[in-house]
């Protein structure tokens, strides 16, 4: 998996990301689950061309490449991969809707504090 949207995104979801994804590879979750939120997006694994256009674009700072994940949001490698697993393409969808879009550098730096 070449990118992978960490839970940086988690109840702020800017949809910038999806935005200028050249392969519709961003995805929300359109069903009520317990382990995965709707209130971010994903990134399908195997979908994904590595072009790399959804991390500057995000402004939450909450996109990285596989290798790069911080250590505190490992587990949401597995999480992006693993949801398109558990679910069938009809509990997605592209036409991902905003939570917050162009945040502060002061809510950034709330966000990032809120996860460690």
């Amino acid at each position: 998996m070449p990118w992978v949207i960490t839970k940086l995104c988690l109840d702020c979801k800017d949809t910038e990301c999806a935005e200028v994804c050249p392969v519709d590879c961003i995805y929300e979750l359109t069903v009520d689950d317990p382990y995965f939120s709707k209130n971010m997006l994903y990134i399908h694994p195997t979908e994904c061309i590595d072009c790399a256009a959804c991390e500057p674009a995000c402004p939450w700072q909450a996109i990285f490449e596989d290798s790069q994940v911080p250590t505190i949001f490992a587990d949401d490698i597995a999480l992006n991969a693993n949801i398109f697993e558990k679910h069938p393409p009809e509990d997605f969808t592209t036409e991902v809707t905003p939570i917050s879009k162009n945040p502060s550098p002061e809510q950034i730096d709330a966000n990032k504090k809120k996860w460690g």
